[in-house]
């Protein structure tokens, strides 16, 4: 109500007159009321007064306390005392509601508003459907649709604009492309939520496509519309649409203010091109959370961990989601310990993760492969309510493969109230690195029983197992069934997996047919796949020319320079090893090193190949002196073939035994008493004496060890791994 309404007329009644001036005060006091136990002392003079039936007492009361209160019940239980609102009042209600923390609620007012037969008007629609937007309520978006097509309010600009964002928000967004398209007058706000809509449905081409047309009605984007593109363009990864964007900024000196400029640095940094972002973050003052977050992720995506970590120190405060990126960069990268570690600090520090954050410590508990570190996840996920989410039970399926743990994942598989494609794909692989390629392909059968329908990457789990289990007729049927039964197209994974499948069980031509035949440009894995198999069955015509196409597509390919060096080794062509090894020191091209990491007591150990950097070196090499005289009592003898190295054979026996796994298992030998399980995780492939020399070790020391190489595990007991010899 207006001063003017409020002011006293020339001779008032006296009794009108103390009403008046004690409307006039419960309005002001109303008005300046900072909590609600003050709004409700206010309350309570209103009724004092008798004043309980002044609508605009009242009116005011609802608002205030819409400002003033995190919960709206209270302003609801107001509106509800007020006899018949006229329309302008419950459209002014609607609009606080729809800005709320509580939008759902607005749908409290219109239904009484409806069942009181108040008129709703062309007013009442916007806060409606924004309402609606917010909390991605379709169902009722239609209703209220039918009911502005019915009173005729769905040619309204206003209404037809809160219609595409109701629409695009319920991630209708061809319903609302149709709304969009017979809208006659189309400002900038409603551009933005169209364009922004094509951007929360994932459809970032078709949001550059929409900007591009909106320059033919010579509507002028805003700063907002220019970030959301800018946003598309980083998420397309179309980086010559974005330096056009920045351009257009710079030549139409637009304000470049604290958003814009958070959404150029993002921009940058998405599609990868770390220096133009790096150049921008710098101008920053002060450089705020959404900028830095955007440069910890893009330096993470790229590997450049260290940069990633240098931009994440230097920030003064850190929300959730630049911990998280950080936690993820570290996860992806070969520092999964580095991301349990800040896990570990930003607990300290009292920050609660979310799933994200959860399912990047788990991803990096898999790569590190700790199974104790995995139950210790696996126990607070489920004491702070993660247990429950399917994304995070699919993840710890993976986790608890990847730590050597087949059981725990099918325990996780089992309790699953609700499956996914993702969960039953998780668990197929899980078989297939464990060598279980039985329970893989009955899974597999079994979920396209349940009608579940396999995606892609299922069948590389599937093919994967028949691979590494030597079903040749199984893959080869599955194979085709991929494409004639489940009309999935094979990608390089597929043709990958045929080629290892037929190069492993020694059919070499069938594996370069698959290669010559396939429709695809075969890439580093497939002929590194073909490369493999040679050196497994000393083909050399045909591994020396699968190492030399790999080497047309990766020049610096280190495994093709190695395998190329030992098959001349092999037939002692010393010059050609001179040659290739002179190429590797020239190009900076050096083996990756054999690594090995043993877990003991939450502790993690790592090996390298001869190391003795370890505090208890020389007791680990006393007890490898040992465990070696121990096994050539029981037949063990260094298999030096594998040394493909101009050395003395005493000097090859020792180099072969000093290989990072053996000095991992003698040191769990000699640490760990108990008897259990030796999980080792190596980042190669297990070479043949490792393999002979662990299996024996089973047998003579009676204990049950689980090896995860590059590529698959290899569970020992008995003096048997599980591969069968086949890996």
């Amino acid at each position: 109500m207006s001063q003017t309404a409020l002011a006293l007329p020339p001779n008032p009644n006296p009794a009108t007159a103390t009403t008046l001036h004690s409307h006039h005060t419960l309005f002001s006091a109303l008005s300046s009321a900072t909590s609600l136990t003050h709004l409700k002392q206010v309350h309570a003079q209103i009724l004092r007064s008798k004043l309980d039936r002044s609508t605009s007492l009242l009116v005011k009361l609802v608002i205030s306390s819409c400002a003033i209160s995190s919960s709206l019940d209270y302003a609801l239980s107001v509106f509800n005392l007020i006899p018949k609102p006229e329309t302008h009042l419950c459209n002014r209600f609607l609009r606080e509601l729809s800005r709320s923390e509580e939008p759902e609620k607005t749908l409290l007012v219109y239904e009484r508003m409806r069942t009181q037969g108040l008129a709703v008007d062309r007013f009442s629609f916007p806060p409606l459907l924004k309402a609606l937007s917010r909390v991605k309520s379709l169902v009722e978006g239609l209703e209220i649709h039918g009911l502005a097509a019915k009173l005729g309010f769905d040619s309204d600009p206003f209404v037809q604009t809160g219609l595409v964002r109701m629409y695009a928000a319920c991630g209708r967004i061809a319903e609302a492309r149709l709304m969009f398209d017979k809208m006659f007058h189309r400002d900038v706000v409603t551009w933005s939520i169209m364009i922004d809509g094509y951007c929360q449905s994932g459809l970032f081409n078709d949001a550059l496509l929409l900007f591009e047309e909106m320059k033919n009605y010579n509507v002028e984007p805003d700063e907002m519309m220019l970030s959301t593109v800018l946003s598309a363009c980083g998420r397309a990864g179309n980086l010559s649409y974005g330096k056009m964007i920045h351009d257009f900024i710079m030549e139409n000196n637009i304000v470049v203010d604290p958003h814009l400029h958070s959404a150029l640095v993002t921009m940058y940094a998405s599609c990868g091109s770390m220096d133009l972002a790096l150049n921008l973050f710098e101008k920053m003052t002060p450089k705020n959370l959404v900028a830095s977050t955007a440069m910890v992720t893009g330096y993470s995506k790229l590997g450049q961990i260290e940069n990633a970590r240098s931009v994440f120190n230097q920030m003064v405060k850190k929300d959730l989601v630049c911990w998280s990126a950080m936690i993820s960069g570290y996860a992806e990268s070969d520092s999964p310990q580095e991301a349990l570690n800040l896990f570990n600090e930003m607990q300290s520090l009292g920050i609660k993760p979310d799933q994200v954050t959860m399912l990047s410590v788990i991803t990096a508990c898999a790569h590190l492969g700790a199974l104790d570190q995995a139950k210790w996840i696996h126990i607070f996920v489920d004491k702070n309510g993660f247990g429950g989410a399917l994304p995070i039970n699919n993840a710890l399926i993976e986790m608890y493969a990847k730590c050597g743990s087949l059981e725990r994942a099918r325990r996780i598989f089992d309790k699953m109230p609700r499956k996914n494609v993702i969960s039953w794909t998780c668990m197929i692989s899980a078989f297939a690195m464990h060598g279980d390629a039985g329970n893989a392909l009955r899974f597999f059968h079994q979920m396209e029983d349940e009608n579940i329908e396999p995606n892609g990457i299922t069948f590389v789990g599937v093919l994967y197992a028949c691979s590494h289990a030597g079903l040749v007729e199984e893959g080869r049927k599955i194979f085709y069934s991929m494409i004639n039964e489940h009309n999935i197209t094979p990608k390089h994974e597929h043709y990958g997996c045929m080629v290892d499948l037929f190069g492993r069980a020694n059919l070499l031509r069938e594996a370069l047919e698959v290669v010559e035949a396939m429709p695809l440009a075969p890439n580093v894995v497939i002929w590194g796949s073909l490369m493999a198999a040679c050196r497994v069955y000393g083909e050399i015509e045909l591994g020396e020319f699968a190492a030399k196409r790999l080497l047309e597509l990766d020049p610096d390919h280190d495994g093709a320079h190695v395998f190329l060096s030992n098959i001349y080794a092999k037939a002692r062509r010393w010059e050609d090893v001179g040659q290739v090894r002179k190429l590797m020191k020239h190009k900076g091209i050096s083996k990756e090193r054999g690594c090995s990491r043993i877990e003991l007591n939450n502790e993690i150990h790592e090996f390298l190949v001869a190391d003795r950097s370890h505090k208890h070196a020389d007791g680990i090499y006393e007890k490898l002196d040992e465990v070696v005289s121990k096994l050539k009592l029981v037949g063990y003898s260094p298999n030096t073939y594998s040394i493909l190295v101009d050395l003395e054979e005493e000097e090859k026996k020792e180099v072969v035994l000093w290989h990072s796994e053996k000095l991992a298992l003698c040191y769990g030998l000699m640490r760990d008493g108990t008897g259990s399980c030796i999980r080792i995780i190596k980042n190669l492939r297990v070479c043949e004496d490792c393999h002979t020399f662990i299996k024996l070790a089973s047998k003579v020391y009676e204990r049950e060890i689980v090896v995860r190489d590059r590529t698959r595990f290899h569970h020992y007991k008995d003096g048997v791994c599980s591969c069968k010899d086949y890996w």
